[in-house]
């Protein structure tokens, strides 16, 4: 799992049910743009908002329609849970799961480890570890994720804190494994690849997929001036379909480029006026 993968987004139809042909579509339509591989059901995928069964239906079809690797998110606040849905996608054909921390219930770093252990353990596929402070308020230590990546079923981590010292940090308590370290946030893809991360799971693929693809391109190729360059142009986009407009904003900005995104889940809500004359500005720029 190496470049650049977006947090698949799942098109729902105008009565909230999975848009399977859209979808479909949308596995073509990201793929022709240049990413490196698929990761449905995380966050920007809402899969909390989707029932099991959704969830590993959608894995199913994602890994039916891709040409390219599939990182399929199977994680719940419960281990049985989460094995149940590690042995879905593996059944689907996914080549590794993406493991939220569990969440809701506050764990201690010793308790996540375990975790991740037991999971992994037992996981018929790679267990790749997703770290995402700002929706679950635990954050994996480097030197947590260090010991994890001995385990010989652990297979890399998305780290989605935003937090480059940690990330830093991360990478060199992993130097020394077989582990896939993979940066969350668009915007600071080549200050990450600066750190020597190994890709992205990127919301900015899902809207620009071969922008993204070309920073990462640009910094394997030594044209590191070139790389943050590009990455500075895309961190307004990244921020408004993120941390401003959420979901939402993201999947409007989809649409308006021709991407078969659908519509929001309940209790999402469109974008309103001034969110999609921002958002229509800066695709513009694309």
């Amino acid at each position: 799992m190496d470049g650049t993968g977006p947090p698949l987004v799942t098109p729902f139809d105008d009565n909230g049910d999975v848009d399977e042909a859209a979808l479909r579509d949308l596995v073509a339509w990201v793929e022709e743009r240049g990413v490196d591989f698929l990761v449905p059901c995380g966050s920007n995928s809402e899969a909390e908002l989707m029932t099991a069964a959704e969830r590993a239906r959608v894995n199913e079809v994602v890994c039916d329609a891709a040409s390219v690797p599939v990182l399929a998110g199977t994680g719940s606040p419960g281990l049985r849970e989460t094995l149940a849905a590690t042995e879905d996608a593996a059944d689907a054909g996914a080549d590794a799961a993406l493991v939220v921390t569990p969440f809701y219930y506050g764990h201690d770093q010793e308790t996540l480890e375990a975790y991740y252990l037991d999971l992994a353990d037992d996981a018929p596929i790679p267990v790749y570890l997703y770290s995402v402070p700002a929706y679950t308020d635990a954050a994996l230590a480097p030197e947590t994720v260090g010991r994890l990546a001995e385990h010989p079923n652990v297979g890399g981590m998305k780290d989605s804190s935003g937090d480059m010292e940690r990330f830093t940090l991360t990478r060199r308590a992993t130097a020394d494994a077989d582990f896939d370290l993979l940066v969350g946030s668009g915007s600071v893809l080549a200050h990450a690849m600066d750190a020597s991360a190994d890709g992205g799971v990127l919301a900015l693929s899902n809207v620009a997929p071969a922008e993204a693809s070309e920073v990462y391109e640009r910094h394997r190729a030594d044209d590191r001036e070139g790389a943050h360059a590009l990455n500075a142009d895309l961190v307004e986009l990244n921020r408004a379909i993120t941390a401003e407009y959420s979901v939402p904003g993201l999947k409007y900005a989809m649409r308006e480029r021709g991407a078969p995104a659908g519509h929001e889940r309940r209790p999402h809500r469109p974008p309103d006026t001034d969110a999609r004359a921002r958002l229509d500005d800066l695709i513009a720029g694309l």
